[in-house]
């Protein structure tokens, strides 16, 4: 296993086990698989709607003997109706009450969008609640709070761009030492890899084999296929692994944190042998040629007509 550091000296694991869309009744058996063959990486998220399950996994496991908890790096998130000062403190304590934990590894901000308190999901504008009335900069000081109380040692944010992690910045002092994003071969974000990169804000790529599995509404026709793409498929017969696995290590290879979902034994197993493989300049070289700048998560759910979010404003 390839590992990144944090400034503090901190290791974080390159490949981590993703938990979004691992169904209850099936995450724990995933998780506690994972724990045996060798992964100590575990993102997850209020949000994901699973944390309890994974929690009872991580116990048992450490009561097993299989993993001790200063083994684990643990990562959750604040979902998007948690923004304001005095609903962040207690979102993270109902994340370690489920996770069955006393402290995360990494907290990060879900997204630089706020939803009304009882609302998921927004079905419409009036569900949605303005960044002007909820700036991030109040939300990442809450951050910044329950980093200094010891409940998250380290905190980051999510789908935030350069503007946006200047802004809280600028406004508390404190970085965030993490951005999760969509990255994958079609979207490589190399000048947001490169901002982070400078700013040693480290990078964790979320859907790295294009996440085809997502709900059915998110899915657009005709859009570009990573595992029919022949550079890939050619590399992979180079290397005599998976296409996957190529997909996985290349992401490892840029140096950036990726964290692929399974809850399938065999592809456990295949996912966390991607982050020992090394590719060579001329593969590396041939995959960045892949870039498309496509987004198969496109964000348009955070921007129902009427709201004073769009496309432009969360992503630029």
């Amino acid at each position: 296993m390839k590992y990144l550091k944090f400034k503090n000296g901190d290791q974080i694991p390159s490949l981590g086990l993703g938990t979004w869309k691992s169904k209850p009744g099936e995450v724990y058996d995933a998780v506690r698989e994972a724990i045996k063959i060798g992964y100590t990486h575990f993102d997850c998220a209020h949000v994901y709607g699973n944390e309890t399950e994974i929690g009872q996994a991580f116990t048992d496991a450490i009561q097993a003997g299989e993993i001790k908890r200063e083994e684990m790096f643990v990562t959750s998130k604040l979902w998007n109706n948690r923004h304001k000062t005095d609903q962040i403190k207690p979102a993270i304590e109902l994340t370690l009450k489920n996770l069955q934990l006393e402290y995360l590894d990494l907290y990060l901000i879900h997204w630089p969008v706020v939803i009304a308190d009882e609302v998921n999901y927004p079905s419409n504008a009036n569900e949605m609640v303005s960044l002007k009335e909820v700036p991030l900069e109040e939300t990442w000081r809450g951050m910044v709070e329950l980093q200094k109380a010891g409940l998250a040692k380290h905190i980051g944010v999510s789908n935030f761009s350069p503007s946006k992690i200047d802004l809280v910045y600028k406004d508390s002092g404190v970085m965030p030492e993490m951005n999760q994003v969509e990255s994958h071969l079609f979207l490589q974000q190399p000048k947001l890899k490169s901002y982070c990169d400078e700013h040693q804000i480290l990078f964790t790529a979320y859907s790295p084999l294009g996440s085809s599995d997502r709900p059915a509404n998110r899915i657009s026709d005709n859009e570009p296929k990573l595992f029919e793409n022949e550079t890939i498929k050619s590399i992979a017969e180079e290397k005599g692994v998976s296409p996957a696995q190529i997909m996985l290590a290349w992401a490892v290879n840029r140096k950036s944190v990726v964290i692929p979902k399974s809850v399938n034994p065999g592809r456990l197993k295949q996912n966390l042998e991607a982050a020992d493989i090394d590719l060579n300049d001329d593969q590396m070289k041939r995959l960045t040629n892949l870039n498309l700048d496509y987004r198969y998560i496109q964000g348009d759910f955070w921007c129902p007509e009427g709201s004073d979010y769009t496309l432009e404003s969360l992503w630029g």
